[in-house]
């Protein structure tokens, strides 16, 4: 695993820390996004701990000596940290690829759990941005985050980040190859990138990364005609109420983006 000298999660926060009986009582909110069942297991219970405190690394290490049913927490803490902290991009997208191949891993011997999928499709997703969305897509990595994407939705139907997954798939796809090939190749169509984001603020309205991903895709689907509105989405991420690390690093990826 690449996971040599993680960076330290920047904006370490007392609020961020769910220890004992704290963790289920805000397990609904935290999981808001990816529908993450709360385990029985303990040690489980300590690895998204960590996750939520943003030692992603710890978190990551401990999720994968627990085998197969650690490989969710892992992979998002791995996934999560390669996003918003690692600066190196060789050690980014090992870690992104080492994750989707867990994901895929995850996928065949857990066939009936959503978040198998959707972990995979994220670090798929990432991986393709990290190599280049045209590269990924001649790559065929394009139809696979899609296909992910689409059996954690048949699985979890209110499953909020990949609904948002899935908008920012149709936006990239048609802002990458137009609106005739996306739609032909992929079946990426404008409509359903605004459907999906529209359904992951029904479903997750806390959720700072919904407004952002639904920002960028506005931006690249229609370009002007709706920067204001995707500046109105910012906003509302920058004001949004951290419950964790990785909404943390939402919201102040938010601010960055506002300031530029």
């Amino acid at each position: 695993m690449a996971k040599a000298g993680w960076k330290k999660f920047p904006h370490a926060d007392k609020a961020y820390a769910y220890d004992g009986a704290a963790l289920k009582k805000h397990w609904a909110r935290l999981h808001c996004g990816d529908r993450e069942p709360y385990p029985d297991d303990a040690q489980l219970q300590e690895a998204w701990r960590l996750y939520h405190r943003g030692e992603f690394q710890q978190a990551c290490e401990l999720g994968l000596s627990l085998g197969l049913p650690g490989y969710a927490v892992a992979n998002k803490a791995a996934t999560i940290h390669a996003t918003y902290l690692e600066d190196n991009p060789k050690k980014k997208l090992a870690l992104f690829e080492e994750a989707a191949a867990r994901g895929a891993e995850q996928m065949e011997k857990m066939p009936k759990y959503a978040n198998a999928f959707y972990f995979h499709a994220l670090a798929l997703g990432r991986y393709s941005q990290g190599i280049s969305v045209a590269k990924a897509l001649a790559q065929g990595l394009g139809s696979k985050v899609r296909d992910a994407l689409v059996q954690a939705l048949k699985l979890e139907p209110s499953h909020a980040d990949a609904h948002i997954a899935l908008g920012a798939f149709h936006a990239e796809v048609i802002s990458k190859v137009g609106a005739v090939v996306g739609g032909l190749t992929y079946g990426a169509k404008k409509d359903a990138a605004v459907e999906h984001f529209e359904k992951a603020l029904k479903l997750n309205p806390d959720s700072a990364i919904a407004r952002i991903e639904y920002a960028n895709g506005l931006a690249m689907l229609f370009g002007e005609a709706k920067m204001k509105q995707a500046e109105k989405l910012y906003r509302e991420a920058v004001a949004c109420k951290p419950a964790d690390a990785m909404e943390r690093l939402d919201v102040e990826l938010a601010k960055s983006e506002l300031e530029e």
